[in-house]
């Protein structure tokens, strides 16, 4: 098993979140970026100011690492217009994948239809300039039942909506990895929570991210059904070590 062309290796944090300066954090995303085209990985998570650079940096090296970003990060409480504005911005940047979150708070709020607004146009706009789109839906924030009613209301919106050959390219993900949990509790990816995202989400592809550590996490996660990880310790997970960051 090739683990690395499951990896989405990540690096989300801001300047002030990683207590550097602005150049600084540069820095930090360039080598992050170039760690990702040694190493071999399937895609670079960043922020979405740091895309074109990623993209100048991968043609230079004849890479075939894709870039992602996130869109209306971390809260996803943002309004539509303004998911649309960021998603178009991305894409004119050259990402390759958008990674929404997804407006969870309204979710359990009950406003369905806000979120099948947002679900509708994100997916619409990514698959139109041929994107890969995932829907964040926060697990850590959500109850079981709330997991199992989400995953299953983006997959019924895509099914209704797009054709067959169109859902492998549209995710549900767990996890934005930023969501702060009481007690240290997970905040992502755990077994039964990716296990309820495969059962209710399919035909739609899962994307675990947030608490993916370890090798045998990682591949044992592959054996269950997923088809991306995303994680800040690549590398480590590559190299069948056990890292300690929390994303």
């Amino acid at each position: 098993m090739n683990v690395k062309q499951y990896l989405d290796s990540t690096y989300l944090k801001t300047a002030s979140q990683a207590g550097l300066s602005e150049a600084e954090n540069r820095i930090v995303v360039e080598n992050s970026i170039a760690e990702a085209i040694q190493e071999g990985f399937k895609l670079v998570m960043i922020r979405s100011e740091y895309v074109s650079m990623a993209k100048e940096m991968i043609l230079k090296a004849g890479s075939p690492l894709l870039v992602g970003t996130v869109i209306d990060f971390p809260k996803g409480d943002a309004a539509l217009e303004i998911k649309i504005k960021e998603a178009s911005e991305a894409i004119e940047n050259g990402a390759d994948d958008l990674d929404f979150v997804c407006n969870y708070e309204a979710f359990k709020n009950g406003d369905s239809e806000l979120i099948k607004q947002e679900i509708l146009i994100g997916t619409q706009i990514g698959l139109a300039s041929n994107k890969t789109v995932k829907w964040i839906i926060e697990t850590a924030a959500l109850t079981n039942k709330e997991i199992i009613q989400l995953s299953a209301l983006i997959k019924n919106v895509v099914v209704s909506h797009f054709d067959e050959d169109a859902y492998e390219s549209v995710f549900v993900k767990s996890s934005t990895g930023f969501y702060n949990t009481e007690n240290n509790l997970p905040n992502g990816a755990t077994f039964p929570v990716i296990i309820m995202m495969l059962e209710n989400a399919s035909p739609l592809p899962i994307k675990a991210a947030g608490g993916v550590r370890s090798y045998e996490d990682a591949t044992e996660m592959i054996r269950l059904g997923v088809k991306r990880i995303g994680t800040s310790a690549a590398k480590a997970i590559a190299d069948g070590e056990i890292s300690s960051n929390q994303y």
